[in-house]
């Protein structure tokens, strides 16, 4: 499969990944074909079409991704990880983050802690809850969030907005539909720091990466009587 991973574009996407690195993705998308069969993780089963929409799209958002976080160990919650998208990849390149996907499917959280221990993954929480209890239980504790094909986008960062950090951050990965959804988004609650347009070498697909951060809202100043 390294060949595939060559010929269709990966080292283009400039992420100087390591031979590791390579060996790590091959493994996660032979394990999630292995488990597809069963499982039914993904639609996606032709090995070509798996390394362009899975690990590739995957891993295009972390040119981005780098930019704007800053911080040394980044806590980044997965909503609606399903086989492991985007996180897993991410992961293996980006093993100074910390990542928790947040699945509440039994039989995608199940191949989620299996992928953990094959490739071990010390940098990864799975987290088998609906990400409304997960919001509870840890509320304000996220640098960033991220989701790929979760839900629509107001939704989405409806569902971020407890998770984050005083300044969180929010990654959407959209495609073209990103203007329609964009246009529903309250302006006086999350602010647009960056939509990209994403690198998906040997992809016709629009792809875009949206930046948002909620707007940070202080009490009215109420004047003391003299």
């Amino acid at each position: 499969m390294t060949e595939d991973l060559l010929e269709l574009g990966i080292t283009e996407l400039g992420l100087n990944l390591s031979e590791n690195n390579i060996a790590d993705l091959e493994l996660f998308l032979q394990e999630m074909s292995r488990w597809n069969r069963v499982h039914n993780l993904t639609a996606i089963e032709n090995e070509q079409d798996s390394v362009r929409l899975h690990l590739i799209d995957s891993i295009a958002v972390l040119p981005v991704m780098r930019r704007f976080l800053q911080t040394s160990h980044p806590k980044i919650a997965d909503l609606g990880s399903g086989g492991g998208l985007p996180a897993i990849p991410i992961a293996i390149i980006q093993l100074d983050w910390q990542l928790s996907l947040i699945e509440a499917i039994r039989k995608k959280t199940a191949f989620l802690q299996h992928v953990r221990g094959k490739l071990k993954l010390k940098n990864i929480d799975v987290l088998s809850e609906r990400v409304e209890n997960i919001a509870l239980q840890q509320s304000g504790q996220f640098d960033a969030v991220i989701s790929r094909a979760f839900t629509n986008l107001s939704r989405f960062l409806e569902l971020s907005l407890p998770l984050l950090k005083p300044n969180g951050l929010v990654f959407a990965m959209k495609s073209k539909r990103a203007d329609e959804e964009m246009s529903a988004v309250c302006k006086d609650n999350w602010q647009l720091l960056a939509d990209e347009a994403l690198f998906i070498p040997n992809l016709p697909v629009e792809r875009r990466l949206l930046v948002l951060s909620p707007v940070r809202k202080f009490p009215p100043i109420v004047s003391s009587s003299t």
